[in-house]
């Protein structure tokens, strides 16, 4: 098995988390909409990623 899967699983998790970070009432309140742009960016281009190799091992012989 690909090591590389564990570290897609863990990047999308990373971006849930980036997702819902409380940062209300911290002086990061700014960045907010950043945080939650690149967490939805994050956890759809890993999980295409990771769709894609799902269907690359399903044919591959």
């Amino acid at each position: 098995m690909d090591n590389r899967i564990f570290l897609f699983l863990a990047t999308i998790l990373s971006g849930f988390a980036l997702i819902r970070v409380p940062l209300a009432g911290s002086f990061l309140e700014d960045v907010s909409p950043v945080t939650n742009i690149l967490g939805i960016l994050t956890v759809i281009v890993f999980s295409l990623v990771l769709i894609y190799k799902g269907v690359k091992s399903l044919f591959q012989k």
